[in-house]
Order: structure tokens, then sequence, then C-alpha cells
């Protein structure tokens, strides 16, 4: 027996999983739905959605524009952790459902919506990034996950579905795998791609140009950096939305960003998911670079320690959690002396730093220097070297003497 819902808030897309839950939800739980759009930088036209979710059965839409939101308030915190997931994905995907969620569940606090739904399915991340945050912010709302629940299990049961009823959808084979686009990143999964040594087809690329057919001549830049957060490239101060769109069009022409790999996902199944992600790239290189010379290096190795468990949160959906949000308090009390600039070249997808500079460095060329200096006494390192010895010693010595 179906559960009595007063009103639904439904992340909507548009596309042909959302619309068809969309009428789903209207016929079978015969109650309004409000549909809720993110405009996150997606590079779509999100207006024609007003009436394309009119028309199928929604009480009324709202287009809430994120952009600067999800830069500010998600994707720069994530930079300054450095976060990284298993060695090569920055994160695009996932950074992105909680910046989505947190719009939805307020949307439906302001609409008195008792419910709210999403489209991801029941085999994927997405369900526990965007759920997490939902019972996060309202442990009482109740949760509907169609993929989860209906008698569908394909698109082409969702294409039949939509025609029967009329629901204006637009798919078709050209396009044989899955996108899902923000500003951070483009991922591609499904389909063709689902057989790990089938190589990406290059018309699939949308961000980046192939590194082959990328300028003949580096493309030289300087990303500043205040505070732990980039706020000006080539000595242009940009609002973190301009910042990073800029970097993808300056990355993008010269081949940066692409990753190709399998990923183990939370709920226990391996995936190969393609991205793109060039200003994510660039703004990962130069923080790093910028770190170098402005953190302590037990900071640092602390900090280095950190990432796997940091990414996992975020890849698995716990960016409200209170240990997500401890790691970024001490993340962010070091971000502080992050301040400074960072020259990079960009180059038939390479990225390479060529200098860094800041008023916080640490980094003293008269301690460096390989030519005579007045700051540091050579002898001091033998009694270094003999204490961090000790031990080794001491091991040593007792090998051989039970031999």
């Amino acid at each position: 027996m179906k559960q009595k819902i007063n009103k639904i808030v439904l992340a909507y897309s548009g596309g042909l999983d959302t619309s068809v839950i969309l009428r789903w939800l209207v016929d079978t739980y015969e109650c309004p739905v409000v549909a809720f759009a993110a405009d996150l930088g997606q590079g779509e036209e999100l207006e024609p959605l007003v009436e394309k979710a009119k028309a199928t059965g929604a009480e009324s839409i709202e287009i809430k524009d994120l952009r600067e939101e999800f830069v500010r308030d998600f994707v720069f915190p994530m930079l300054r952790a450095n976060a990284v997931y298993e060695g090569s994905y920055l994160l695009g995907t996932s950074i992105a459902r909680p910046c989505i969620a947190k719009s939805q569940m307020e949307l439906a606090a302001r609409t008195n919506a008792d419910a709210v739904s999403h489209g991801a399915t029941g085999k994927g991340n997405d369900q526990v990034r965007f759920e997490l945050t939902y019972l996060s912010m309202n442990p009482e709302i109740i949760v509907i996950a169609p993929w989860r629940i209906w008698d569908m299990r394909s698109r082409t049961d969702l294409l039949a579905y939509a025609q029967k009823r009329g629901i204006p959808v637009t798919s078709s084979a050209e396009k044989p795998y899955s996108m899902d686009r923000n500003m951070l990143h483009l991922s591609f999964e499904g389909g063709i791609l689902e057989d790990p040594w089938a190589e990406p087809p290059e018309t699939m690329f949308v961000l980046t140009v192939d590194p082959r057919k990328a300028p003949d001549t580096p493309e030289e830049i300087t990303v500043s950096f205040k505070a732990g957060d980039p706020v000006a490239v080539d000595g242009k101060v940009l609002s973190p939305a301009e910042l990073l769109s800029s970097l993808n069009t300056v990355a993008g022409r010269n081949g940066v960003g692409r990753v190709d790999m399998v990923e183990n996902r939370y709920v226990g199944m391996k995936s190969r998911g393609v991205y793109e992600t060039p200003g994510g790239t660039v703004l990962h290189a130069a923080r790093r670079a910028l770190e170098s010379i402005t953190l302590d290096r037990e900071v640092m190795f602390l900090k280095d320690e950190w990432i796997p468990r940091y990414a996992s949160l975020v890849y698995n959906g716990y960016w409200f959690a209170p240990e997500r949000r401890m790691l970024q308090a001490a993340i962010d009390e070091a971000a502080g002396a992050v301040t400074g600039d960072v020259r990079l070249k960009l180059y038939k997808g390479n990225v390479t730093v060529t200098g860094r500079r800041s008023d916080k460095s640490l980094y003293d060329p008269r301690f460096a220097t390989f030519e005579e200096d007045r700051v540091y006494t050579q002898s001091d390192a033998e009694g270094f070297i003999r204490l961090n010895a000790l031990r080794l010693r001491i091991r040593s010595m007792m090998e051989k003497s039970s031999t």
C-alpha cells in the first residue's frame, strides 16, 4: 500500500529519467509535484524546462542559479583539502549532489512538501549522496526513489512509458553513454564505456580538445590565491564561478584535464568513469605548488594523510557529516597561509608549474643554497643523523649478536 503524500519536490533535469519520474509520481501518489532544477553551469538552456515540466504534470518548477554557491561553498573547500579519489578523480559529480540536494530541501521546506524524490538508480552512488543530504537536513522527510520501487528496469521501459503518456523526451542511440556536467567537470559512464578495454571515442569529449591537436606553443598563465582560495587569473580578479569558467576555457583548449579510470563505488561494485576536469586540474596543481612554500612540513604530511579519507567522505555522500566538517576546520586553519601566485604552462594535455611566490613563503634561499652560507652549520647534521639512526644501529647490533 502506497504511502499518503501531500506534496513532492523532485530533483529535475528534464532528461528521460526525471521526465518519466515526474509523470510517474503524479500518477502514483496523486499529489502535487514541484520540479526543482539547479543551474550548476551545465551549459544548457534551462528556461525551456519550465514549459516541459508543466506539460509533464508538475504543479510548478523552480530553476535556481547555484553556480557561485556551488564553486564558493562546495568546490573551493574541497580543493583546499586537495581531495582526489583513488588517485585520479577530482570528484566533480560527487560534490555537486549535496549542493543540489541542499537547495532541493530548502524548496521543500518553503513549499511545505513532505517528500522529496530523485532520479538516481539503486546501483549507483548518487542515491546515497542525495539521501544523506536530505536526511541530515530533515530526519522526517519522506524519500521516494522510483528506480528502487517501480517495475521499470531499463531505458527501453522508460521510453515506452513516455510514449504511452505523451511525455516529451529526447533520446537516441547517437550517444551510447550517460553524461553529467557542471562547472567543475563533465563525466561519461555506461554504454560503450562499460568495457574497460574500449577506448573512448574522440567525438565524445566536449570540454577538452584532443591533446594531439592542441596548440603547438605552450600557454602560460598565473593563478593567484588568497587565504587558500584562487582569486585571480593573470592578475584579473574574478568571482569563484567566473574564475573556474575562465580556467576551463584556457585549460580545455590545451587538452588538459582528461581522466579515464575504473573506480570503486560505495555500494561495492567497480565502475568505469571518463572525466573532463580542465579548470580543476589546473587549480589542483597550482594549489599544491603554493602549499609547498607556504605550509609547514608536518602540516603538509598530515594533510596528505587526510586526502584519501576526505575524498572518500565526499565520494560517498558525507558532505554534511560531522567528520567532514571536523577535517574541514583543520584544513581551513592551514589554508590561511596559502596566499601568493603560481605560474603554470599548459601544453598538449600537461600542466607544468614553472614558478611560485608568496609573502608568506617558508622557503629561505639562505638555508637552501648550495653555495657558502652563514646561517647553517653543516656539522650539526652529524648529531641529527646519529640520533635518527639509533634504532637502526640497535637493531643491527641485536641481529649480529644473535648469529
